[in-house]
């Protein structure tokens, strides 16, 4: 059973954050943050599928491959992508001034960058907050740490749990930044999880994909994908549990409902936190033939834009859905589709119903809005979180810098 505990990112035994100001953001809040294990940690990591991808995420992907990860360091506000030569340079930089200051070898160190894209890294300023990063290193770092990754979050999203494994209380927590450009398949923010459990690195990396596959991959925002997001898991077995070794064992699956539990969390921040955001939805889709199906009706629900500003307006328009559903391309049949907003039945076999207006205007008015619609085409089933859009939205995309 999970239990939430306070922690953050420094929850689990052996784990420092620091968050500092470094002054790379104009607003002067906190932009440069470090997360420290005591010990080598196994790491797993997924990254961003956007072939403009950012020199930091290459460099972090060379490190991710050579295994064991001592420290993570990330600045907001400037993205160092295409940024060229310099902006890999600069990467490297960055994982080689941190790994100097913690006794580390370059490739222990994971680089994270957030913010404009196509500017170079103000080096100076980015050195200098490393330092006093390291400096003010400690267990009670993650809210720092937190405030230091947003860009334009308006809340903080972070969470941690206690469990137990074979006897053993095991920690896990993590943070996510990300409001717009979000859309799946790893393209879509940064997030940090790190946990005392002892996990052989081939079962955390499995576990990974499957806790990413039902949570951030099933996440859309705006359907932009970002050059920069990834998602790093650091398991520095210091709880003292025996290690995890066999998938087929009921350690793994303790391990990985907790993992999904972070994950799904943090997810479901990002998406409540979408830029202009006023409504978080739940779109289930069922009876599908295949759960690609599924997650594939589901996610032209959730990118299409006449669908978001009919939520934004209260707007119950049932129509706009199920055309979504219709230009999916999974062979839908409208004789055999019905939906449900809010529990209320809405379509019956490709037919609007005579339903209850002022119950489903009360329902359209709600912060929490669940869609539900049933395809009759066989038992498959994927739930995808969106928001919708607002005149927010526009708003603060066209007065982000560039």
């Amino acid at each position: 059973m999970l239990q939430a505990i306070d922690g953050g990112i420094t929850a689990a035994k052996g784990f420092k954050a620091a968050g500092v100001k470094a002054g790379i953001k104009k607003s002067g809040k906190e932009d440069v943050a470090l997360i420290v294990s005591e010990v080598p940690a196994a790491a797993a990591a997924v990254f961003t599928t956007n072939t403009m991808a950012a020199a930091p995420v290459i460099v972090s992907r060379r490190a991710v491959e050579k295994g064991s990860i001592g420290a993570v360091v990330v600045n907001s506000g400037c993205a160092n992508a295409c940024t060229g030569q310099q902006g890999m340079v600069d990467a490297q930089s960055m994982a080689h001034m941190t790994a100097s200051l913690l006794g580390l070898d370059d490739d222990e160190v994971i680089v994270a960058s957030t913010g404009i894209i196509g500017v170079p890294l103000p080096m100076g300023k980015v050195a200098a907050g490393i330092k006093q990063a390291v400096q003010e290193l400690s267990l009670s770092g993650h809210d720092k740490a937190m405030q230091a990754i947003m860009t334009t979050d308006t809340f903080v999203k972070q969470c941690s749990y206690q469990f137990m494994l074979e006897g053993v209380p095991v920690k896990i927590g993590g943070m996510a930044k990300g409001a717009g450009m979000i859309h799946p398949n790893m393209a879509t923010m940064l997030a940090f999880v790190t946990t005392d459990a002892a996990i052989a690195q081939p079962l955390l990396n499995q576990a990974l994909q499957e806790a990413v596959e039902i949570s951030f991959n099933m996440t859309s925002v705006d359907g932009d994908t970002s050059t920069n997001d990834m998602l790093c898991v650091l398991a520095n077995g210091m709880a003292g549990n025996t290690p995890v070794e066999d998938t087929g064992s009921e350690s793994y699956q303790v391990f990985l409902a907790a993992l999904k539990q972070v994950c799904t969390y943090l997810a479901q921040q990002i998406v409540r936190d979408g830029e202009g955001a006023t409504k978080f939805i739940e779109i289930n889709v069922t009876g599908a033939g295949t759960f690609a199906d599924a997650k594939q009706a589901a996610m032209a629900i959730a990118k299409s834009p006449l669908v978001k500003t009919a939520f934004f307006g209260e707007d119950p328009n049932w129509g706009r859905i199920l055309c979504a559903v219709g230009y999916a391309g999974i062979g839908a049949d409208p004789e055999q589709t019905s939906l449900a907003i809010g529990g209320i039945p809405i379509v019956q076999d490709g037919l609007g119903t005579q339903y209850d207006e002022q119950a489903l205007r009360n329902v359209m008015a709600a912060k929490d809005i669940a869609v539900t619609v049933t395809l009759g085409m066989g038992n498959a089933a994927a739930t995808v979180w969106t928001c919708d859009f607002s005149y927010e939205y526009v708003k603060i995309n066209g007065e982000y810098h560039t």
